[in-house]
């Protein structure tokens, strides 16, 4: 018993850690974190990358700065970064920069609004200064999926190749379907005609019969 219930506190905050999808890194003296404020992100959304700031406590048993920072909770988050900081987002060769908006209910939580239109890997470098520290960081927010996947029951923005490739199966559709009705129709005229042979066959023998049986009653 004492063993499953270890077992279940070492998945746990693993299994959170998967669900919050946030990304956390230090500089400095400060922890940093980002996320997509939608998850999941799926491309053509409007959405926004969550940017976090905070003091970094002193961690003594912990050497590595990321691990300090990722054992830590954000709080007492550092205001007044709009006009020291900005996000330059990277996909591929495109790159775009960001302003930061601040969250007017949570001080130290800031926005980056952006509107991925194609899935996969993002690269977010955070610029600037916080407070007297510079910083020059990349950080990578959770993969953007792809819209198709989560859509019901079917995709709304139809291409053109995809409505081509509707029209060419339709009217396969439709050849096959006349296939079909011709076999039928040959089919049941060789019926016709086995049943006719048939029915001749049997009145010949009922035919048979009656003559033989008044041969023996004479």
């Amino acid at each position: 018993m004492k063993l499953s219930i270890l077992l279940l506190l070492l998945v746990i905050p693993g299994m959170i850690s998967v669900a919050y999808g946030h990304t956390i890194d230090a500089v400095g003296e400060y922890r940093v974190e980002i996320g997509w404020m939608n998850e999941p992100v799926v491309s053509g959304d409007t959405n926004a990358i969550e940017f976090y700031a905070s003091p970094l406590i002193p961690c003594p048993e912990i050497s590595e700065p990321r691990k300090c920072a990722e054992s830590q909770q954000f709080q007492n988050g550092i205001e007044g970064l709009k006009k020291t900081l900005k996000m330059q987002l990277i996909y591929k060769d495109e790159m775009i920069t960001l302003p930061l908006s601040p969250d007017h209910d949570i001080p130290g939580k800031y926005y980056a609004f952006v509107n991925p239109t194609v899935s996969g890997f993002y690269q977010a470098n955070v610029l600037g200064a916080i407070e007297d520290t510079p910083i020059s960081l990349s950080m990578h927010p959770p993969k953007v999926a792809e819209r198709a996947y989560i859509e019901f029951p079917e995709p709304s923005d139809i291409t053109v190749q995809q409505m081509i490739d509707g029209h060419t199966a339709l009217i396969e559709n439709i050849g096959n379907l006349k296939d079909s009705v011709s076999n039928l129709e040959e089919t049941r005229q060789q019926m016709d005609v086995g049943y006719a042979g048939i029915g001749v066959g049997i009145i010949a023998i009922v035919i048979a019969i009656i003559a033989l049986t008044k041969s023996k009653n004479n």
